[in-house]
């Protein structure tokens, strides 16, 4: 009676508890709606967050002609030259893996 429960562990308890923790971590390992929710909300929250420091910085820069702001630009060639820099060892690392 022992063997059976052995063989029976072996072969039916052993892979039910392989398989059971393998599709835990796969289903743990993908984006649920809760992460969208999540991931919306805080692009919301950006978005607002990025307008209010336009009205910020408009409104400075109507107080004081001399401000600047320090935001990156997409089209300024210097703030374009760190990111380069940055995707140029990012590509470096790249080749070394």
């Amino acid at each position: 009676m022992e063997e059976i429960i052995a063989v029976a562990c072996i072969f039916i308890g052993l892979p039910w508890v392989i398989l059971h923790y393998i599709t835990k971590w796969k289903t743990a390992a993908t984006i649920t709606n809760d992460d969208e929710v999540l991931l919306e909300e805080l692009y919301r929250l950006a978005k607002r967050l990025d307008e209010r420091m336009d009205t910020v910085e408009r409104l400075v820069a109507n107080d004081d002609p001399s401000f600047k702001p320090a935001r990156i630009a997409p089209d300024l060639d210097a703030d374009n030259q760190p990111l380069r820099e940055l995707d140029r060892l990012l590509a470096k690392r790249g080749e070394r893996k």
